[in-house]
């Protein structure tokens, strides 16, 4: 091996070190028979999370948390929000069945300010899709016609890093978009194709990365590493290729072991890749049902809740199922009694 070939080789693997913490979190969407449509997904972080589940009403007011110019709107459908350290949603489903997922980006660009457009806090951008819209569609149309700047924060325990994240968004139909925030415009793949999202790179380069790859005979080989692109073209393949049933504990089975195979092994710690981002829950919303599952991997069991068991009206009092760091609180089974009242977190402010 040339002398040039080995500083190149030594500068690839630095830099895939360098964003292996942005290559984290995968999340699929199981378009299974007589409509029994699952979405799925790991969250990958460095740091422990806590991450609990909260269950917000119809009615409530809300605003973009950015500002004098913040986007403000009343919620029109209740849902069972997943929180990132409670000044976040990263995750969650509505009463409608809409899924929304927020996921690491290095990518990502956000919008200077124009002084002018609406703006909203990145930490409250999962939640608006869920309070305001039933369907893929809906959020796609709105997004599209109304110029809305989305401002990033800082990472909880990471001064000066701001978080680069896009959204992806699933409805009870199998429909799903992935939005990203791209050079500073805001970039929409919408349709029942995209079942996948991973991470870096952005997603136009993730599908010829994905075309690529479906010149191998995926029966025989699968790339195998933690890259994001790599898990990308394993759960691509997996998400279509496991029991397609519209049993829902079947089903559900069978999304937990796709995202499952795009996990990394908790508690991974080598010194050659310092940034490694371990698996730290995964869940998964059955949109037909409308069940929503949670799996710490710290915890033996998985639990869930039904959302048919939850009391969205306008007059409900939010609720808190805790659950600690890492989803570490040991529960199994259904688990709608256990929310308790609780006054809603706050989301963080974005400047």
């Amino acid at each position: 091996m040339s002398g040039f070939i080995r500083i190149l080789s030594t500068l690839i693997a630095a830099s895939a070190l360098l964003t292996a913490e942005a290559q984290a979190c995968t999340r699929v969407v199981y378009q299974g028979p007589d409509g029994r449509n699952l979405t799925g997904r790991n969250m990958d972080f460095k740091d422990p999370m806590v991450s609990n589940f909260w269950v917000f009403p119809r009615g409530m007011k809300r605003d973009g948390a950015a500002g004098s110019r913040s986007v403000e709107w009343t919620s029109k459908f209740g849902s069972l929000a997943v929180s990132g350290y409670d000044i976040s949603t990263v995750d969650g489903m509505n009463e409608a069945g809409l899924n929304a997922s927020l996921l690491w980006l290095n990518a990502t660009e956000f919008p200077e300010d124009d002084e002018a457009t609406p703006r909203m806090s990145l930490s409250i951008w999962a939640q608006f899709y869920l309070d305001q819209f039933a369907t893929v569609a809906e959020a796609v149309e709105y997004a599209q016609n109304h110029p809305m700047q989305v401002v990033s924060g800082e990472v909880p325990g990471r001064p000066g890093s701001l978080a680069p994240l896009h959204l992806t968004l699933s409805d009870a139909t199998g429909d799903s978009a992935v939005l990203e925030w791209i050079g500073g415009e805001l970039s929409i793949h919408h349709g029942r194709a995209y079942q996948v999202v991973t991470n870096d790179p952005p997603y136009d380069d993730q599908l010829a990365n994905q075309k690529y790859w479906s010149a191998v005979d995926s029966l025989n080989f699968l790339p195998g590493s933690g890259r994001s692109e790599d898990r990308f073209v394993r759960a691509g393949f997996y998400i279509n290729a496991v029991t397609q049933s519209d049993d829902p504990r079947i089903a559900a089975a069978a999304v937990f072991s796709v995202v499952r195979n795009a996990s990394v092994p908790y508690g991974v710690s080598l010194p050659e890749a310092p940034n490694l981002s371990t698996t730290r829950w995964r869940v998964v919303a059955d949109q037909k049902s409308m069940l929503f599952y949670g799996e710490s991997a710290t915890s033996p069991n998985v639990f869930w809740v039904d959302l048919k068991k939850l009391d969205f009206s306008e007059a409900a009092q939010v609720r808190k199922l805790d659950l600690g760091v890492d989803m570490a609180r040991v529960l199994a089974g259904e688990a709608s009694d256990q929310f308790v009242p609780e006054k809603p977190f706050e989301f963080m402010e974005a400047e």
